[in-house]
């Protein structure tokens, strides 16, 4: 099990038909009958061929051209006039305007009565409150997960704040390393002593990890490490650190002979609301800050981050 200074993990498990073929005697067939039985069967591999060879998947391209309008929208900061909806897309006024009465038709787009400028309409915002309301960070997480532990082969863990502060929700292990048994789901983990928690420490209100932060400092006086800190000016020393590289990095404090990385994931306010970790023996995982593995997490972090709106 882990060996925090003066504190252990707390562990909270979550709730989180037949087929009838007929033959023909082959006595009662001509060789053209015969011929013309067998075609189908090899005119039959065709397909299986082909589908075999990835296909590009077809779409409707006014759709896109539609969309690539609303975007124009959407960066502008407010109602352009169409002249400038057609400088940002390079496409032609006339073109832009058939799109703009379509969309205005179902009140994706509005068009200010005073200055004819167009912007957003009140559909495009009951759609980007409907996808947030939709969007689920524990399933957009979890096959970003698993590409992470597979590329990178080590284990790869989803943590969230909970009541009693950091706490893992889901977790993936790489085929190539060993499992980490002493981290399982349900496991809170402290803020001092864990890239989970110090992730969160940067980043959330100062009320919510004041208490906290206070109590781990006492307990690690009489046991300090050399990746740990013991005064709160060390502590706000790392927060910064994390804060300029956008990454928080843990090694040795959580447990023995072993390093992580954790990566935020903000929701469409800019608040954290998950954070992804990756763990791995020292030695074994790559954890410089401005290595491959360390951009690798931050950028599939962030790739969930704009799912979730983020626009950073």
């Amino acid at each position: 099990m882990p060996v925090f200074p003066g504190s252990a993990p707390t562990v909270f498990l979550l709730e989180p038909c037949c087929v009838t073929t007929r033959k023909s005697s082959a006595s009662t067939r001509t060789p053209a009958a015969a011929a013309s039985a067998d075609a189908p069967k090899r005119r039959s591999k065709a397909p299986s061929d082909e589908a075999a060879v990835p296909k590009t998947r077809r779409g409707i391209q006014s759709i896109e051209v539609g969309f690539g309008i609303l975007d124009a929208l959407r960066l502008s900061g407010g109602p352009i006039p169409l002249r400038q909806i057609a400088e940002r897309t390079g496409l032609a006024v006339a073109n832009i305007h058939y799109y703009l009465v379509s969309f205005q038709a179902v009140g994706v787009v509005r068009q200010d009565p005073d200055t004819g400028f167009y912007g957003l309409g009140p559909y495009a915002l009951r759609l980007g409150m409907a996808a947030l309301e939709q969007f689920d960070v524990y399933t957009a997480a979890r096959p970003v997960m698993a590409e992470l532990a597979a590329s990178l082969g080590h284990t790869v863990f989803l943590g969230v704040w909970g009541n009693r502060g950091p706490t893992i929700v889901y977790r993936i292990e790489s085929t190539r390393g060993r499992p980490i048994l002493e981290l399982r789901v349900g496991t809170v983990l402290p803020l001092l002593s864990s890239a989970l928690g110090r992730n969160f420490l940067a980043h959330l209100p100062r009320v919510l990890t004041d208490a906290a932060v206070t109590q781990e400092l006492e307990n690690t006086a009489s046991a300090p490490l050399l990746d740990l800190p013991t005064s709160v000016a060390e502590v706000e020393k790392m927060i910064a650190g994390i804060n300029k590289t956008g990454l928080s990095r843990c090694r040795d404090a959580l447990l023995p002979q072993f390093t992580s990385l954790s990566a935020p994931v903000f929701d469409h306010l800019g608040e954290m609301v998950a954070a992804i970790t990756i763990m791995g023996p020292k030695g074994t995982l790559d954890d410089k800050l401005d290595g491959e593995t360390a951009q690798t997490l931050k950028a599939q972090a962030t790739r969930i981050s704009r799912e979730a709106g983020w626009v950073g």
